[in-house]
Order: C-alpha cells, then sequence, then structure tokens
C-alpha cells in the first residue's frame, strides 16, 4: 500500500487532493476534511470532520459530483469539536440522517451542554491569534442523539484497518486516526503543517511543522505528550487539518524536531492558557 501514497506539496482552499487510493482530501477555505473508503466492493465511505460553517451546500455538492447523485456518508468521525472542524456538521446531519462518532470528552460540546473556553487573542503569535476572539465562534453546538461515542476498543466504526487515537490539549476530547497497513495518519489539530497564527503563511500555505493552533489550545503539558504519541506512530503520510500533508523523510525529521523543540517551536511566550501547563 505504500508505494500508492501520494504526498501532496500544495493545498488551497475549495480544492481535493487524493491522498491514497482511498483517501481523499478536501480544503473547505482553511480546514482540511477527509473521506474514507470503506474496504469492499461498494462504493461506501465515512467521513472525517465537516468543515467551516455555511458550507454544508458545497460539501454535498462535492459528495455528489465524487460519487454519485443522493451519495452519503455511512458515518461522520469528528477529529474535535472546534468551529472549523463541524461547521457543516449539523445541516449534513439533518441532509443525510447518518451518525455521529466523537470522543466523549467532546460530547458536551457537541450537545449543546458546554461552550469551549474562548480564544486566546493575547497569546505570542500573529495576526491571526490576535482576531481570533472576533473571528472564531467557542459556543457548543447540539447535535442531540445524532452524535455517539467512538468504541472504547479504540475501533473507528465502519474502517476495520483505522483506530482513533486519543490526542487531547487543543481539546479534551481531540482524536487523530491512523492505519498501520501504510503508516497513513489524519492528525486532525494535534498538530498542523502551517503556522495557523500567522495570516501571510495561512494564505500561501508555506509549509512547516507547528504545534496545534495556538489561540484554541489550552492545555500545551497534554498537547506535547499527544505529538509525543503520535511520533512513536512512525506514520509515512500525516494529512493535519490545516496545510499540506507530510510524508517520508521530511515529515520524521520534521517531527522529530517538534517533539525535541516543543516548547520553543509550539508553546507561546505568552498567554491564557500557558501559564501553569
Amino acid at each position: 500500500m505504500k508505494d500508492k501514497l501520494i504526498p501532496v506539496t500544495s493545498v488551497r482552499a475549495g480544492k481535493g487532493e487524493e491522498l491514497s487510493a482511498d483517501v481523499f482530501m478536501y480544503t473547505n477555505q482553511v480546514v482540511n476534511l477527509f473521506f474514507v473508503e470503506i474496504p469492499g466492493p461498494e462504493k461506501k465511505w465515512v467521513m472525517v470532520d465537516t468543515g467551516m460553517p455555511k458550507s454544508a451546500e458545497t460539501l454535498r455538492d462535492l459528495v455528489e459530483l465524487r460519487y454519485g447523485e443522493g451519495s452519503k456518508p455511512e458515518a461522520i468521525i469528528l477529529t474535535h469539536g472546534h468551529f472549523d472542524h463541524v461547521g457543516a456538521v449539523e445541516e449534513l446531519v439533518e441532509l443525510w440522517n447518518v451518525p455521529v462518532y466523537a470522543h466523549p470528552l467532546e460530547l458536551p460540546y457537541l450537545t449543546g451542554k458546554q461552550n469551549y473556553p474562548e480564544p486566546d487573542s493575547t497569546v505570542e503569535g500573529g495576526m491571526v491569534a490576535k482576531l481570533s476572539s472576533m473571528m472564531f465562534p467557542n459556543e457548543a453546538i447540539n447535535l442531540g442523539n445524532k452524535v455517539t461515542v467512538l468504541p472504547e476498543d479504540h475501533s473507528v466504526p465502519f474502517l476495520p484497518e483505522w483506530k482513533w487515537i486519543h490526542t487531547p490539549g487543543h481539546a479534551p476530547g481531540h482524536i487523530s486516526l491512523f492505519r498501520e497497513t501504510d503508516g497513513m495518519l489524519l492528525v486532525g489539530d494535534a498538530f498542523v503543517t502551517v503556522k495557523q497564527e500567522s495570516l501571510y503563511k495561512v494564505l500561501v500555505q508555506e509549509q512547516e511543522i507547528s504545534g496545534p493552533p495556538r489561540y484554541l489550545t489550552t492545555d500545551w503539558r497534554q498537547a506535547w505528550e499527544s505529538v509525543k504519541k503520535l511520533q512513536a506512530l512512525n506514520p509515512s503520510v500525516a494529512a493535519t487539518g490545516h496545510g499540506a500533508p507530510m510524508a517520508g523523510e521530511l515529515l520524521k525529521t520534521s517531527l522529530d524536531k517538534l517533539v525535541q523543540e516543543f516548547e520553543t517551536i509550539a508553546i507561546p511566550d505568552h498567554g491564557r492558557y500557558v501559564d501553569g501547563n
């Protein structure tokens, strides 16, 4: 399977890329979401994350163009509940009537019971960080009984070759998805490959490994442990929530550097959620 992996060197909003024969990445404005096909003769698939708010119609059209009119996933898997990863989920669930799966620690934010902590606009970083409190909503969504807890055995519903890994720090119930057979890692925001705080680097998609987006990360010690956990998997390709995927030796050396220098690369010098971590 490894010889079928197609490393991607650039990402543009509204553009799709085949990461492998059965994993398709779509960039919805500034965030990546994924379509993962289910093994078997039928063209069935699972959606991982649902992108930005007000994008449900765009995603429906994309799905029908790719899989045929009236197509829908067997399920939606959420890496976490931040607005840019669940923006379209309420509308898509109503349209498709499919189950949603998430870590139990994310359920309060997905069932209307608890809002996320406010974005940290004071965090050291760049223009996006400074504007985060105005730009980024932190309110919970309410999926009601449409959202279900992921299996305790770390299996992924409908995807027998994959497992989910708890990678908290950026969010309490953040998860990543890993397939050992080919080393494919869907990271979510446990780490990213563009400096998400910098407006310039986001716009040009300048690739560099970085920790989770600073303005929405509330536990930096957990975030560091999560990166160590993902490094230990020795992934061959890592597709993150923001930025272009990394592969091969570049991924290995970049992840090694991030783990070793996390305090200087990832953790901001100051910010609301830095002290005491």
